[in-house]
């Protein structure tokens, strides 16, 4: 997930590994945990296998000389790879490779982002299928527990409705632009 992220903000602009992550903190902190550690590791093995380029160092307000990196276009082949890809995995990391996925919807055309919250949905349909089938536990704490995370799901499935239905309509209208139709959040 964190190439999938690190490529896609590269793809709108380029970035030194500090800032990188300092964005991925701040519009991914909810999905991917992020450190030093992976970041810069990540940018070492993107760039080897061409996916991103380092441009001309730039000086930072403190004089230090940072390398800033961009995607290639390789990168954004893989990147866009990697947007339509469904791995299996857990579901909690399901659901947070759909919300990084989600950041990036304004990337991808109408067809694309419908076939992904089709899937999400789908997903989150069977979840909730096979949650409801299992027994609740006796402890009413453990039963509180369970029922919120089924009220969680429904209310998932609901705003992935609610997503699917806006992408519907921006499909039936090609020549608006994503950002010009709105997006209500209320029910």
């Amino acid at each position: 997930m964190l190439e999938l992220s690190a490529l896609g903000l590269l793809q709108k602009h380029p970035l030194h590994g500090y800032r990188l992550k300092q964005e991925l903190e701040l519009f991914m902190s909810s999905c991917i945990s992020v450190n030093y550690g992976a970041i810069y590791p990540l940018l070492r093995r993107l760039q080897e296998q061409g996916n991103i380029a380092a441009i001309a160092p730039a000086e930072d307000n403190t004089g230090l000389s940072r390398r800033i990196y961009q995607i290639t276009p390789k990168g954004r082949d893989r990147w866009h790879e990697k947007m339509l890809e469904h791995p299996p995995e857990s579901w909690v990391n399901s659901r947070s490779r759909f919300a990084i996925k989600c950041f990036f919807f304004s990337e991808l055309t109408a067809v694309e982002r419908i076939k992904l919250i089709e899937h999400r949905r789908l997903k989150c349909r069977l979840r909730r299928a096979e949650l409801e089938d299992l027994s609740l536990p006796n402890d009413p704490y453990q039963s509180l527990l369970w029922e919120h995370h089924l009220a969680l799901l429904q209310a998932e499935i609901d705003w992935l409705d609610q997503l699917l239905k806006r992408e519907l309509h921006l499909a039936e209208a090609p020549t608006q632009r994503s950002e010009e139709v709105q997006f209500s959040t209320s029910p």
